[in-house]
């Protein structure tokens, strides 16, 4: 699937993809951690490795997309088991210009297809709560510290038409 957006490209992504999105995600993770040293945050760190990065793009239960800009990452979204939206990140020169609207607005409206019935869940980052409550999520219960990270549980329930 190919979407231009802005001169942007917007396709599945693949393994190929895999260290350049663990560096983006690494890149923009500083305001997660609850230590300035990430101690703790270990389990956190391997999930966002290249390796761990190749594991998820394979595994069945989730859907991979990156946007590219001049042959660059400029974003990725990562939904988990067709109602998790387990990662979106945008390199920092493009945040605010709608990418990651477009991102969110693809995987939302392939999991809707795919059956899910308007309920989206997310941990967001601290950082990134306002941009998810633009999405329309809300936030559920307090905020979470676990491996060596913070971050607030959000859920959002559309209407699948």
């Amino acid at each position: 699937m190919l979407t231009p957006l802005s001169g942007m490209t917007i396709r599945a992504a693949t393994i190929a993809d895999a260290e350049e999105i663990s560096s983006l995600i690494v890149e923009l993770s500083a305001p997660f951690y609850t230590s300035a040293t990430r101690e703790g945050a270990e389990p956190f760190l391997t999930s966002i490795s290249a390796e761990a990065q190749r594991g998820y793009i394979t595994a069945k239960n989730f859907s991979y997309y990156v946007a590219e800009s001049n042959a660059r990452l400029a974003g990725l979204v990562v939904l988990r088991d067709n109602s998790h939206l387990f990662h979106l990140f945008v390199a920092n020169p493009l945040q605010g210009a709608g990418l990651a609207r477009r991102l969110w607005e693809i995987v939302k409206a392939e999991a809707l297809a795919a059956g899910n019935p308007g309920l989206f869940t997310v941990n967001s980052s601290l950082n990134a709560v306002p941009v998810y409550e633009k999405f329309g999520f809300v936030r559920k219960g307090e905020v979470q510290h676990m491996h060596g990270v913070s971050f607030q549980p959000m859920h959002l329930l559309c209407s699948p038409d």
